[in-house]
């Protein structure tokens, strides 16, 4: 068996960190040792303990992702997270392994676990496989986490700073942002069709260049999203 890769989540937003946290817990071989809410915090723990790999946010106060990067053993290798495009450059320029987009899903940061392995580890020489994922996930709802299979998922909608999910029977409400939880579901079974609502493909009824209809509802399909939701629809 292979030895563990100790890993470090650094990112000031904690809905962040559990997504990358959840995402690492389905893979084999990935040790979190450490989460952190600010740069100062992991320099400190660094000092002290081996680090083979950073989940490393950009834009945090104080002190920047760049900035740490800058500052530590080049021996640890980063794969940078932030949900801003134009940092990409210059973290590559700083020889990160990968540059990952917020929201983040599991089979994109699967792939920078492989180059990972690939490009920096070629003593393990092995290459990870997508686990079998879970068919569910758990949201926190009236002070406890709430079990919520995939498959009775009908729609998904955003008020601000809490969603709504609705089920078969019922709708849970969760303070929590849709694309945190849209980096949880499976890109097989949802969509997003605009800032405001994920949907589950199987549930959808009809839909037109402008609408989806889903549990009698018509949804607005957004421009932003209109050209990927229309061409995926189109194939089935």
């Amino acid at each position: 068996m292979p030895s563990s890769i100790s890993c470090l989540i650094i990112d000031d937003e904690a809905i962040a960190r559990e997504v990358i946290a959840t995402h690492l817990s389905k893979i084999n071989n990935i040790a979190i040792v450490k989460s952190c809410n600010n740069a100062i915090e992991a320099f400190n723990y660094i000092s002290n303990n081996e680090i083979d790999l950073i989940f490393l946010d950009i834009n945090m106060p104080e002190i920047s992702g760049i900035a740490f990067a800058k500052s530590i053993n080049k021996d640890i290798k980063i794969i940078f997270t932030t949900a801003y495009r134009n940092y990409a450059v210059e973290g590559f320029e700083l020889k990160a392994v990968d540059y990952l987009l917020k929201p983040i899903s599991f089979d994109r940061l699967l792939k920078a676990i492989n180059t990972y392995f690939e490009v920096h580890d070629s003593t393990k020489k092995k290459i990870v496989k997508a686990p079998e994922l879970n068919d569910f996930m758990f949201v926190r709802s009236d002070r406890k986490m709430i079990k919520i299979d995939f498959s009775s998922i009908i729609y998904i909608e955003s008020y601000s700073d809490y969603i709504k999910i609705h089920l078969n029977s019922k709708t849970i409400v969760t303070r929590e942002t849709i694309s945190a939880i849209e980096a949880k579901l499976p890109k097989k079974q949802f969509i997003r069709i605009h800032r405001s609502f994920i949907v589950s493909i199987s549930n959808i009824t009809s839909f037109t260049n402008e609408h989806i209809t889903i549990a009698n509802k018509a949804l607005s399909i957004s421009r932003g999203y209109k050209q990927t939701v229309l061409k995926l629809l189109e194939q089935y």
